[in-house]
């Protein structure tokens, strides 16, 4: 929405603001690393990154505590337990829990040496980052603290009732080969006409919506309208999975029940059945706390709410109405009040990239570091360096799930992280979304405009639709909450529509902000996604983002001049404020993000999919489906001949192939297909593996 989400850290965020005695100090410990402790650190607790080199010591103490069940209290090293005797610490734990299936890229990456160590919270924090940053065996030590809404979870959203949505005006009524959705018609950014009520033709200060301002869903649902095994890993309030207008778009881990205490997939988390709850420590997804604003609703709607079931609203990558539509999974960060501490908002992230989310949507981060502390916008890291010594692991965590998403046999290798730029009208975007191999976002108005709130910058990637009701809306009126089936919705068009929460219950209605622009990036990267799973096309990550950025939408012919808004719009007598429009030139992204051309540019780009290599034990077997990985697969049939039949044997049944380990060692398989293509893969056969070749 039209606020944001920042962490309240750093140096910078309290200099100025804060009396003396609650100022952060910075220490340089010998590997010149500077420590930030904000005033809200959790007390009691650091996070601490070993040096490889430690990495035996720590594997044989974490060993040892889990075959006795207690929580491990020490490191095994002799200087760290020291100074943990000293600091009282009563708890020390890995921090990302082990999961046989990614272990191995999770210790590559060097995740298998961040820990959380908690010790006396009557210690001094700077104290014990001191002690702590003085040990040759650590590199990075960081405070822990909770991540926060900045916005007010009192303030109204725009209800509309489902009834108010069914009874539009014929005016509104959905054009012939539209889905059926009656929201449809009022998501001006799917399909902008440029016809609507929330128009401001004041001579002086027009306020208008110009056609073709949207993100081209019309074109682009004409070739696809999503797929399921693309997944969208939502990091926002939970998402309310029960949502008519979503359940078909959820996604479901098969092997968890909800609730369970037991982890019956071995990944780390219990009852993670549609996703995790990090604020809780829990799979219980929740979204009925009074201060829950359902925000994650929102966004998850604006992505994949079900298009053509005569419910509702349409999402980008919603399907067709035939359970067809990319799957959102649910990783909450936010409850209540309550955010994650940043050791959990780790592990959301990397939670993401282990359990098969190609793209993370990410509506929150820092308050950018040009924010006006006279407009209440503390500022935050103010540059890519400032913010990665501050915040390692968020770094760290982040890298893994760009380097590690996806497949090499997939659509894309790597993820996609898409962050919102933020609201506080500054020239720079937040972190970690400004981080340079992250993609953020930029919201516009209804006519290509910057909207009035947003930031933007050289960082920024792309822009999309983020309502501006500041430009749009009544003064004084558009903070009401319609929930009556006579509401002709005028007052609140200019905004996003899409599913919300109301009172613990489904609901429909409006926000605004790069909250509601950033998951529009994040829809039509799902649907191109959804795409090349049709055209058996594969793209890197960073292929992907740039091919994204070059099919975007002109966005600055026309900025000259300035536009006129109202800042804080909702209160009576609020000043007029102008927006000079050659300031945001070049500095809204590569354009507006567009469906429609994406989807052509997909067909030209990328390269063909790749039969995966096959790792399988001694009398296990491993089957592959062909057709995912030939253009019209279902319809080809197959021929699959082994180099060595006594290491390895090949069957076929219809479009799966079966592979059978026979002896340990590596044999070549070859797949023809009826129309006349081929590829050969590895298969490697290994003594104790199970049936996926894990060993």
């Amino acid at each position: 929405m039209k606020k944001r989400y920042i962490y309240i850290a750093t140096l910078a965020l309290f200099l100025g603001a804060c009396s003396d005695n609650e100022l952060e100090q910075a220490y340089t410990s010998e590997q010149n690393t500077e420590i930030y402790i904000p005033a809200d650190a959790q007390p009691g607790e650091l996070i601490i990154k070993f040096k490889p080199e430690l990495e035996d010591i720590l594997d044989q103490t974490m060993t040892r505590a889990s075959r006795s069940g207690a929580a491990m209290t020490r490191s095994g090293i002799p200087s760290t337990d020291e100074v943990l005797d000293i600091l009282g610490g009563y708890r020390f734990e890995r921090i990302f829990p082990v999961d046989s299936k990614n272990e191995a890229r999770t210790r590559a990456a060097g995740l298998h040496l961040w820990y959380l160590v908690k010790f006396d919270e009557n210690v001094d924090l700077h104290e014990a980052a001191r002690q702590l940053s003085k040990l040759g065996d650590i590199s990075h030590v960081q405070c822990n603290h909770r991540i926060k809404k900045a916005y007010n979870s009192n303030e109204k959203r725009v209800y509309v009732s489902e009834n108010a949505l069914n009874n539009t005006p014929a005016a509104f009524a959905a054009m012939s080969g539209t889905p059926n959705d009656p929201g449809f018609p009022f998501q001006w950014n799917y399909n902008n006409t440029g016809n609507y009520a929330f128009e401001n033709q004041n001579e002086d200060y027009p306020a208008e919506a110009t056609p073709g301002c949207d993100v081209d869903c019309m074109n682009a649902w004409q070739k696809c309208t999503g797929d399921p095994s693309i997944i969208v890993a939502v990091l926002d309030e939970g998402v309310m999975y029960t949502h008519p207008d979503l359940q078909d778009n959820i996604w479901v881990n098969p092997n968890e029940t909800l609730g369970s205490k037991m982890d019956n997939d071995g990944n780390g988390y219990a009852g993670d059945k549609y996703g995790y709850n990090f604020v809780t420590d829990s799979g219980i997804i929740t979204w009925n706390d009074v201060n829950d604003t359902g925000h994650g609703t929102h966004v998850a709607g604006i992505i994949a709410a079900v298009n053509n079931n005569n419910k509702g609203v349409c999402g980008i990558a919603g399907g067709s109405g035939k359970q067809d539509g990319v799957k959102i999974m649910s990783l909450q960060v936010f409850a209540g009040n309550s955010g994650v501490t940043l050791d959990m908002e780790a592990k959301a992230i990397k939670y993401a990239a282990d359990n098969g989310a190609v793209i993370i949507q990410c509506s929150w981060g820092y308050n950018s570091g040009l924010a006006n502390p006279m407009e209440g916008y503390t500022p935050g890291p103010a540059t890519e360096k400032e913010w990665e010594t501050a915040y390692p692991l968020e770094k760290e965590a982040l890298d893994y799930f760009i380097n590690n998403a996806g497949s090499p046999n997939g659509v894309i290798d790597g993820g996609l992280a898409i962050f919102a730029a933020g609201n506080e009208y500054a020239a720079v975007p937040g972190y970690p979304g400004a981080y340079s191999k992250c993609l953020t976002v930029s919201a516009t108005a209804a006519d290509f405009t910057p909207a009035s709130y947003t930031n933007y910058g050289e960082e920024v990637g792309l822009s999309a639709p983020g309502g501006d009701l500041e430009y749009y809306g009544k003064i004084g009126e558009s903070d009401k909450t319609y929930y009556d089936s006579s509401f002709t919705l005028a007052d609140a068009q200019g905004s996003i529509l899409s599913t919300l929460i109301r009172n613990g219950q489904p609901a429909y209605g409006y926000m605004d902000g790069t909250s509601m622009a950033c998951p529009h990036v994040s829809g039509v990267a799902a649907l191109g996604l959804s795409y090349a799973v049709k055209m058996r096309k594969h793209f890197k990550a960073y292929e992907f983002i740039e091919l994204m950025k070059e099919s975007s939408q002109e966005l600055y012919t026309n900025y000259t001049g300035y536009k006129i808004y109202h800042m804080n719009h909702n209160i009576i007598g609020t000043a007029i404020t102008k927006m000079s429009l050659p300031a945001y030139k070049d500095k809204m992204g590569a354009g507006l993000v567009n469906a429609g051309n994406l989807l052509n540019a997909i067909e030209g780009s990328g390269s063909e999919m790749i039969v995966p290599n096959v790792y399988v034990g001694i009398s296990k077997s491993e089957t592959i489906d062909l057709a995912r990985y030939f253009v019209d697969g279902e319809s080809l049939t197959y021929t699959c001949t082994i180099a060595d039949s006594s290491i390895a044997t090949v069957s076929v049944e219809g479009t799966k192939m079966s592979v059978t380990g026979v002896k340990a060692g590596i044999t070549k398989l070859t797949v023809s297909t009826s129309n006349g293509k081929s590829q050969t893969v590895t298969v490697t056969v290994r003594e104790g593996a199970n049936d996926n070749g894990w060993m």
